[in-house]
């Protein structure tokens, strides 16, 4: 059963059910470069519908630390995380191409955060 929830000109959720996004995913993930995905060792990538706090603003989210940032890393570590939230990025997209590229966009810039950009310099590139 879906919730049918949409926000102002979005998507709504049952028009894009958690498996079907999902597929969106794995489809945004192949398209992106080899230079980009190589060096993404032990992350994995999950789908959620909502953030802990329920939060509509939120497209995604990279837990763990860096590159940039990492000093003893290594063995035994559990993986980073990029999670992506369906029901917000279905609000954020009119139809499906808007949702693909949204998708595509939220995994470049989370992608950038794991290599140690903030937010100002993926701006500045154009996926923030």
């Amino acid at each position: 059963m879906t919730d049918g929830l949409q926000g102002a000109g979005g998507l709504q959720s049952d028009e894009v059910d958690a498996e079907e996004f999902e597929r969106l995913v794995i489809a945004e993930l192949d398209l992106l470069p080899d230079e980009m995905m190589d060096g993404l060792e032990n992350v994995s990538f999950t789908v959620e519908d909502l953030p802990e706090d329920g939060t509509r603003d939120l497209l995604g989210l990279y837990h763990g630390v860096s590159l940039t940032h990492r000093d003893n890393y290594g063995f035994g570590e559990l993986p980073d995380r990029i999670t992506l939230y369906r029901l917000p990025l279905l609000t954020a997209s009119r139809d499906l191409e808007e949702l693909k590229d949204q998708i595509h966009v939220t995994l470049v810039h989370e992608i950038g955060h794991f290599y140690g950009l903030d937010d100002d310099a993926l701006h500045e590139l154009g996926w923030g």
